[in-house]
Parts: C-alpha cells; sequence; structure tokens
C-alpha cells in the first residue's frame, strides 16, 4: 500500500500551517520569519519511531543512497558489491561516486545471496549494499557477518521497504547506515524525498553537510556566516514535503496493519496452488506486495489478464522489470555483471507481483485470489 492512498485533510492542513507560520519552504534558517522547522521534526519523529540515534531528511532516495556511500568513504576505484534484483537508483549512485558496482546474485526468494556476495569480496571492496526489496529482506545476520568479517561496511537499502523489521529491528537500522526513499509509491509517501539513518554521529555530521553544499552547520552560527568544510550537493528535504512526512509517518502502523490482512487473505489462498516469495525467518514484512509463480507463460498471462481487469496491474514485475533487473542495465553495467544477472532475469519472468492497496477491501483480495487460484 502506498502511503498516498491515505492522503486525506491532514495532509492539506500540514501544507497550509507551513503556510500560516510564515510559509518558509526552506528547511534552514530565516529565523525571524518562521515558527517552526518542520524538516528537523520530521527527522526527530523518524528517529524515535525506527529507533535510529541520527535520521538525516533529503530530497531523495537516491540521493540518500549517494549521501551514506559519500558517508561511508566510497570514491573513485573502489568497488561496491549489491544485488541483481533491485532498483536501478543503487547501481546509479555507486557510479555516481566514481566506485564499480558489483552485481551479486539472489536466491530463490529473490534476496541478496550471501554466498555470491561472499565470493565476489576482493581487497577493493569498499560497501555492500542488501537492497530489502518489495517490503521483504532476506538473511540480514548472515550478511553482516560476511562483511564484518572483512571490516566491511553495510548499507541497508530500505528504500522500499519502510516499516519492516528483522529480529525485532527495523530495516534501514540494522547495518552501519541504512535509507528510505518516501516518492510517492512508498510506504511514506511525500512526492518525492528520503532519509539516510545511522547509529554512528560522524555519517550522520557528514550527511548533513554534503548533503547542504557542504555547510558546516555550527551551533549559534548563522546561516551564511558559517564555511564550507567539503565539497557538497543540495539534496535537502523541503518544509512542505517534511509536514506531508509527518502526516504520513503517524499512518504507517495503521498500513502496516491493514496490508497484512489482505496480503494473509490473498496468501492463505494463493499458497495452495502457487509457489509464493517468502521473507526471511524472524522477519516481518511490510505485506504491500505479494509475489507468486503461476506456473507456465500461459497462465502468467492469464493472471496478469485478472490484475487489470480488477484495476491492480501488477507492481514492478513484470510490467517494468528492466527497471529492476541488472540484466537490462548495459548503459551502467559492464558484460560480467550483467552475465551474473541472466540467471535472475530468468526467475524473475517466472514471478507476477500483486500490489496490496488500501483501497482494495479484505472481500477484494479474497475473491481475487479465488479468481486467480482457478485461472
Amino acid at each position: 500500500m502506498p502511503g498516498f492512498e491515505l492522503y486525506d485533510h491532514h495532509e492539506s492542513d500540514a501544507v497550509q500551517e507551513v503556510f500560516s507560520e510564515g510559509g518558509i519552504l526552506f528547511a534552514h534558517g530565516f529565523d525571524s520569519l518562521r515558527k517552526r522547522y518542520h524538516v528537523r521534526e520530521f527527522e526527530d519523529l523518524l528517529s524515535q519511531y525506527f529507533g535510529s540515534p541520527y535520521t538525516n531528511a533529503v530530497s531523495s532516495g537516491t540521493a540518500a543512497i549517494k549521501c551514506a556511500l559519500k558517508a561511508l568513504g566510497v570514491s573513485a576505484g573502489d568497488e561496491v558489491i549489491t544485488q541483481s534484483f533491485n532498483f536501478i537508483a543503487t547501481v546509479e549512485a555507486i557510479a555516481d561516486c566514481g566506485a564499480v558496482p558489483i552485481i551479486a546474485d539472489v536466491n530463490n526468494n529473490l534476496h541478496i545471496c550471501p554466498d555470491s556476495v561472499a565470493s565476489l569480496i576482493t581487497s577493493k571492496t569498499a560497501a555492500i549494499i542488501p537492497v530489502h526489496m518489495l517490503g521483504m529482506c532476506g538473511d540480514v545476520s548472515k550478511i553482516l557477518e560476511i562483511a564484518h568479517s572483512h571490516n566491511i561496511p553495510v548499507l541497508e537499502d530500505n528504500c522500499e521497504s519502510v516499516g519492516a523489521s528483522y529480529k525485532g529491528k527495523y530495516l534501514g537500522t540494522i547495518g552501519d547506515i541504512g535509507v528510505f526513499s518516501f516518492d510517492h509509491g512508498k510506504m511514506i509517501a511525500t512526492g518525492e524525498g528520503g532519509c539516510v539513518l545511522t547509529r554512528q554521529v560522524e555519517h550522520h555530521k557528514y550527511v548533513s553537510s554534503y548533503s547542504d553544499h557542504g555547510h558546516a552547520l555550527l551551533d549559534g552560527v548563522p546561516r551564511g556566516s558559517d564555511n564550507a568544510i567539503m565539497p557538497g550537493f543540495n539534496y535537502r528535504m523541503t518544509e512542505l514535503q517534511a509536514a506531508v512526512g509527518k502526516v504520513q509517518l503517524s499512518k504507517l502502523t495503521f498500513m502496516l496493519n491493514q496490508n497484512k490482512l489482505r496480503y494473509e487473505t490473498i496468501y492463505s489462498r494463493l499458497s495452495r496452488s502457487f509457489s509464493i516469495r517468502l521473507s526471511q525467518p524472524e522477519s516481518v514484512p511490510t505485506y504491500d506486495t505479494l509475489m507468486f509463480q503461476p506456473g507456465s507463460s500461459e497462465r502468467i498471462e492469464n493472471c496478469i489478464n485478472i490484475l487489470k481487469k480488477r484495476g491492480l496491474g501488477t507492481k514492478n514485475i513484470p510490467d517494468s522489470m528492466k527497471w529492476h533487473c541488472s540484466y537490462y542495465w548495459n548503459h551502467v553495467l559492464d558484460d560480467t555483471n550483467l552475465s551474473r544477472s541472466y540467471n535472475t532475469q530468468a526467475a524473475l519472468s517466472k514471478y507476477v507481483a500483486i500490489p496490496i492497496l488500501l483501497k482494495k477491501d479484505v472481500k477484494f483480495y479474497d475473491q481475487l485470489a479465488t479468481e486467480l487460484a482457478a485461472c
């Protein structure tokens, strides 16, 4: 369920409040013209909800990945291992740091394969990025064990699984640094937006400056009077995005619970007939997507047609697979990495992903499951 499904007067009231309080849409400064700092409030609320000591709100999930990589010290000539079932932003951010993306295979449930990761580590490996795709995670503990045995940091790309957890901790807060996305299709939807979460104050300070043109951001020093302490970029979140984000965050627990009701309804029917993608044991997914294997190409096509007729369509698989499988990314990957993606492309071609939407009630999903099971 994308968070925009729950947009109502609370979000519009929050936006109007920004204007009634002075209309300052910029996250910093203009102190005499404003009453509040919504980005700062949003960061604090995110830290409280997810149990992260430090949170930096930024302009997008892609910006969050780039900021996190830079905070880890990733630079030209380094190698960064990530996975073949992914969104292209992860690889783009790696390449934009001047580093080389190294593609690991995924397992039968389409989670990053620890054995594949271990086989790809070299003296140039600067970070490992497991990507928690479509609300679920793989064996995070094993990835951390492999990475830390080689003194390699783990960056959790949790852009697609905000609210999911593993062994009692929220995804994105388990590795050395983590990222969320708040774009329009995500669980928390601010149009565009994202954040970086970390336990280390050094990472937090780096992202604060790097995402704001290198500002020193010194306490008690007026904005513009401080110095630049590094080359940086404008990856700032606006006050409007943060105002919406605060409201969306307050609805997240409700969304997760509603997702689960619908997911379990359809899972109980389809699991009798089809192979269904599973999350790692001891994890709690967001339940916003159910991926299953219909079997023959004819049954795949029949299931897709049923979803279209029901007004759902599919969620990324197969409708936008070219953006979610590294097999297709020859503009940013070399032939070796592309060849490692072949198995993933073949595996994804067997799946259909069902979006779980709040505007469709439990009865709708029960009827849908019956129809799909009979196709």
